[in-house]
């Protein structure tokens, strides 16, 4: 016999488990599991408190750089390794950091293609490919015949991913002289 739902139960659940995180990545994980869930609209800027035992610290402003960031250089921050990274980067950057007048909630291959110029970075064969390559490895969603807008996942790996520490990069980079890569074929 399976326990009937309980709204106040699951509040709990969600409070502990957040509880550990900063104010920035609760929100952050909130909006995620929103997404995930497919639930419609964002939440409200302030939400009443559901549990009496649990204290609620104001969290910090986050500070406001008086110039945002330019694409070129957000670009080179997060240094994307292929061309579908590079794309979630686009919409990422368009669609968080950019200065209020450039934000977009999508982006299109000719987005794509004006942020490869911008990054002075090699022009892609074909921007739409590359934008329904990056959708299919679930880093963007469709909106539209020809639109693409960031998801969790892609925002996940832009935020948090990117760029690979030094760590990641000097193991996935070569392998050390003397180990030979043997196939499966080869073993036979």
């Amino acid at each position: 016999m399976t326990k009937p739902a309980d709204d106040y139960e699951a509040v709990r659940i969600i409070v502990e488990t957040l509880d550990g995180f900063d104010g920035e990545d609760q929100e952050r994980i909130i909006r995620w599991a929103r997404e995930k869930l497919r639930l419609p609209g964002s939440l409200p800027p302030q939400l009443p408190s559901l549990s009496p035992q649990v204290s609620h610290q104001p969290t910090p402003a986050i500070p406001q750089t008086a110039t945002p960031k330019d694409l070129r250089t957000f670009v080179y921050e997060k240094a994307p390794k292929s061309d579908v990274q590079f794309a979630a980067t686009v919409a990422f950057y368009y669609h968080f950091e950019a200065p209020p007048d450039e934000r977009k909630e999508t982006i299109a291959a000719s987005d794509l293609k004006e942020a490869c110029r911008l990054v002075n970075r090699k022009r892609l064969n074909n921007p739409l490919t590359t934008l329904n390559n990056a959708r299919q490895l679930g880093l963007l969603d469709s909106a539209g015949r020809g639109l693409f807008s960031i998801n969790s996942v892609g925002e996940n790996l832009v935020a948090m991913t990117l760029p690979s520490t030094s760590e990641n990069a000097a193991t996935t980079r070569s392998r050390s002289k003397g180990t030979k890569r043997v196939s499966p074929r080869s073993r036979k």
